[in-house]
């Protein structure tokens, strides 16, 4: 993306000026950052420098001590705990390190219950779920329970739950680090088709291989701080 193309874009996500402090320790101190409409930004840095606790500010899991953060237009500090977690469900969607499904629901009741939770009928979150399972390569396990899929498996029915109410924002947190490698590659060639047609992405990782293949901007963190950020040339 070039500077004009960058200006001209709206913005998706923009923090301002955000503090987060727990029980005396800043963990983010004074972070501004602006993510624009169908950009896929990753966050690096080593553990500890406040990457999961400016993606929890993103998706309203947490509120800064100071600061805004504005999600496609929205000022979540202007929204109750209701308001949040319908913001979260509707224009958010989550992919998790250790994917977080229900065990005692199969595959395609995990990611029909993403929709269920905002209104949807059933029989209508049903056949979104299995048309998400579909795309992803594995609607022929969507009578299986986590327990018995491969661990790319899982984290695609994750994937599928996290796009099921079409969200503006795509958030992932590690979305590769408990993966083996295939699996790894598997999403990161979802995650890069996502954002070709349009998803805005935001990850978290230590995988520097993530960021190449699916990142337009790298952000670099260390001790609650942007430490710089530099852009890739996807080749």
């Amino acid at each position: 993306m070039t500077s004009d193309e960058s200006i001209s874009r709206p913005a998706a996500v923009q923090l301002t000026d955000v503090r987060k402090e727990y029980r005396g320790t800043v963990a983010l101190d004074g972070v501004s950052l602006r993510i624009h409409a169908g950009e896929a930004v990753a966050v690096m840095g080593p553990s500890g420098c406040g990457k999961s606790t400016l993606l929890n500010m993103v998706a309203g899991l947490d509120r800064p001590t100071s600061g805004s953060v504005v999600v496609h237009g929205e000022d979540l500090g202007r929204l109750d705990e209701t308001g949040l977690a319908l913001f979260r469900r509707r224009r958010i969607g989550m992919i998790f390190q250790f994917f977080n499904l229900l065990d005692d629901l199969p595959a395609l009741d995990n990611v029909a219950l993403a929709a269920q939770l905002t209104g949807t009928p059933a029989a209508q979150a049903r056949r979104r779920a299995l048309e998400l399972l579909d795309e992803l390569g594995i609607a022929d396990r969507r009578d299986s329970y986590p327990a018995v899929l491969s661990g790319g498996e899982r984290q695609r029915v994750a994937v599928a739950r996290a796009l099921m109410n079409r969200p503006a924002l795509l958030l992932a947190d590690e979305p590769t680090g408990a993966l083996d490698s295939q699996a790894g590659e598997q999403v990161m060639d979802l995650l890069l088709d996502l954002n070709q047609i349009g998803q805005t992405l935001l990850l978290v990782t230590h995988d520097q291989r993530l960021a190449t293949r699916c990142a337009s901007r790298v952000v670099e963190f260390a001790d609650g701080r942007v430490a710089g950020e530099r852009t890739l040339e996807r080749t």
